[in-house]
């Protein structure tokens, strides 16, 4: 019988779908890495359970403890979810610019929600940084996970996510695009990789009001980029110790309005279902098409899925009340 001793056992070995439609103006081969077959519908199942894991083997995490993290809301559930096979309580910190359904279902699986405002300084002792970091120092036998600055995060791409896309294109693969938020998925995938073969090409996508792309291109940490943004899930005002800038060959910015436009037109027009970052990704690669030449295989990754955004990018009042459809 063939069968997984619980949920976290289907996490990972996710599928490559061909993208068809939005990408038909491209000379070469689109491939969709598709995580929202985690068992928490997003890349972030992956990390969180490495995270756990080597915070178990270490003693960081120890029996009945307590995570807590500040999370958009995809590392909360993959965090949920292996703490409730695992005997652990949550608390997440998240900012109030993350869509309500993200919120409730965070609430669903029996975490604690804490909501803090998004637009002030990183420092600010209100800030989603500063609020779970100081409940971790004040929570008794409590585990910050800090996904930003956790090697963990990148670990567990380098030994799952990088490997899946080498094996599942039988070693074609030529350009790796994704959106770029805490730099986990993009330096681990990015690493294993280039290892690989050196001559892969990693693209980073990411959007206006966040600091990666001059930063990466220039050196400069300019605090002029940085100003509040809608887009969900990549782009950061600050630097991650996960984001290795020596394997990321590039970045391309993708504006609020298109990101949102384009999660839109994958679940119209491909029949794909996802968050707002895939929104950004695959516009992100439409961008980068004069990088691409007809023997090219791309992989775009896809985080996390729709559900999560009923009620923005795929609420037409939302997004009219935006000004981004007619």
């Amino acid at each position: 019988m063939d069968y997984s001793e619980n949920i976290l056992g289907t996490i990972g070995n996710t599928p490559l779908v061909k993208m068809n439609k939005l990408v038909a103006d491209l000379p070469c081969l689109v491939l969709a890495k598709y995580e929202t077959f985690n068992p928490g519908n997003s890349v972030k199942d992956r990390m969180a359970l490495q995270m756990i894991e080597d915070a178990e083997a270490d003693g960081r995490l120890k029996p009945g403890g307590t995570i807590i993290e500040g999370t958009s809301g995809n590392t909360g559930m993959g965090l949920a979810l292996a703490a409730i096979i695992k005997g652990y309580k949550c608390i997440f910190v998240i900012s109030d610019k993350q869509s309500k359904e993200k919120m409730d279902i965070l609430r669903a699986v029996g975490a604690e929600v804490v909501v803090c405002p998004t637009d002030v300084e990183p420092d600010d002792p209100r800030s989603y940084y500063s609020v779970s970091k100081r409940l971790g120092e004040e929570t008794p036998n409590s585990w910050y996970v800090n996904q930003y600055d956790n090697p963990s995060n990148c670990k567990a791409h380098f030994k799952t996510t990088g490997p899946e896309i080498w094996e599942q294109t039988d070693g074609k693969v030529t350009h790796f695009v994704v959106g770029v938020g805490t730099g986990g998925t993009i330096s681990g995938v990015g690493s294993y990789l280039k290892m690989k073969n050196p001559n892969i090409k990693v693209w980073g996508v990411d959007t206006y009001g966040s600091v990666f792309k001059k930063y990466h291109e220039t050196g400069v940490f300019d605090e002029n980029e940085i100003y509040p943004y809608v887009t969900e899930g990549i782009g950061e005002d600050i630097l991650p110790a996960n984001v290795n800038f020596d394997v990321i060959d590039g970045f391309t910015k993708v504006t609020d309005k298109d990101a949102a436009v384009y999660t839109q037109k994958l679940a119209k027009e491909e029949g794909m279902f996802l968050g707002n970052s895939a929104g950004a990704a695959i516009k992100g690669v439409l961008q980068l098409k004069e990088h691409f030449g007809p023997d090219d295989v791309v992989v775009v990754l896809y985080h996390d899925h729709g559900s999560r955004y009923v009620g923005k990018m795929f609420n037409d009042d939302w997004m009219r009340g935006m000004g981004y459809i007619e």
